[in-house]
């Protein structure tokens, strides 16, 4: 019970030089071969003796060679392996090159399924930036509102002994994360801030949000040796049963906002002419007038449609 909830710190193995091993098991293999066919040799011609010592030191020459051979580890860039000597951490090859380490320990990855544990090479540890596609999520928003937001999270393991050893399967570990991550997040702000509001929205502060997912992520994965380098939200809409009765108020809401602006310009343009004919005298209008003449600019100027002009041959008054 005392090492329950412990996390493992990394130990990086200092292996022997691989060329070197290899040489001398490669010698030991043939002085084994040499011994054991000579020792055949003297068996047939003298019928004992000697020639059996010799078969069997030959034997046992090409078995202890054989299995210091099994020690030998290539490690390419961005990779690394995490060995276990019968159930104990042994030690991680992290820097790249030709290695022999001792030939009874075992490679660990727990995403690696239904690989023999001595098969290192399949059991290696990836170090490269990697991509993970957050699917299509539906989500209530702060609003009640129910969302579809998706991400796209950019990682890689730092640590391949905390990523092995300290949680069942990394790959499945970040996943769960992220999907929780991002309900979480999206529950707690609106798709939209109402108008004039500065609150931060999933639409509005898209890239703020990203930033305190991230945040939040890398926190929940550090003890699994992984670093999260960013957070894109790669897709983010009302749910279909609720995107045309918003997308309807959204039209509407551009619609007033257009019609503002609109009329505040009209009124400016009205009163710039009324001041321009008041200014250089060129014709008197009383209140009634005034008012006349504001009223049919104003139609003119908000009117949908062109306005059809009206020659009038008579008197203004």
């Amino acid at each position: 019970m005392g090492n329950q909830g412990k996390i493992q710190e990394e130990k990086e193995l200092k292996a022997m030089s691989g060329y070197l091993m290899l040489f001398v098991g490669i010698l030991g293999l043939v002085l084994g071969g040499a011994a054991l066919l000579y020792g055949i040799m003297r068996l047939s011609a003298t019928g004992g003796g000697a020639g059996g010592w010799l078969i069997l030191a030959g034997l046992v020459l090409l078995l202890i060679f054989f299995i210091l051979l099994c020690g030998l580890k290539v490690i390419n860039p961005n990779e690394a392996l995490v060995l276990a000597l019968f159930g104990n951490y042994y030690g991680t090859l992290k820097k790249d090159g030709f290695y022999w380490v001792n030939p009874f320990v075992s490679a660990i990855n727990p995403t690696v399924k239904d690989i023999p544990a001595t098969t290192g090479k399949s059991r290696k540890v990836s170090l490269k930036t990697r991509t993970l596609n957050n699917d299509r999520q539906k989500v209530n928003d702060a609003m009640g509102n129910p969302v579809e937001i998706a991400a796209v999270v950019i990682w890689r393991v730092v640590d391949p002994t905390r990523a092995v050893l300290n949680v069942e399967n990394f790959n499945d570990y970040l996943s769960i994360q992220c999907d929780s991550i991002i309900r979480n997040t999206t529950r707690i702000y609106p798709y939209d801030s109402a108008e004039g509001g500065d609150e931060k929205s999933l639409r509005g502060s898209s890239q703020e949000i990203a930033d305190i997912m991230q945040g939040e992520l890398q926190e929940k994965v550090e003890n699994a040796g992984i670093e999260i380098l960013d957070v894109r939200i790669t897709h983010l809409a009302y749910a279909p049963e609720i995107a045309s009765a918003m997308l309807q108020r959204q039209q509407a809401a551009a619609i007033i906002d257009a019609r503002q602006k609109i009329v505040e310009g009209a009124v400016g343009m009205v009163e710039m002419a009324l001041d321009k004919l008041n200014e250089n005298n060129i014709v008197e209008l009383d209140e009634e007038r005034k008012a006349a003449m504001v009223s049919n600019l104003l139609v003119v100027l908000c009117g949908n449609k062109d306005a059809q002009p009206i020659v009038n041959s008579g008197s203004l008054y």
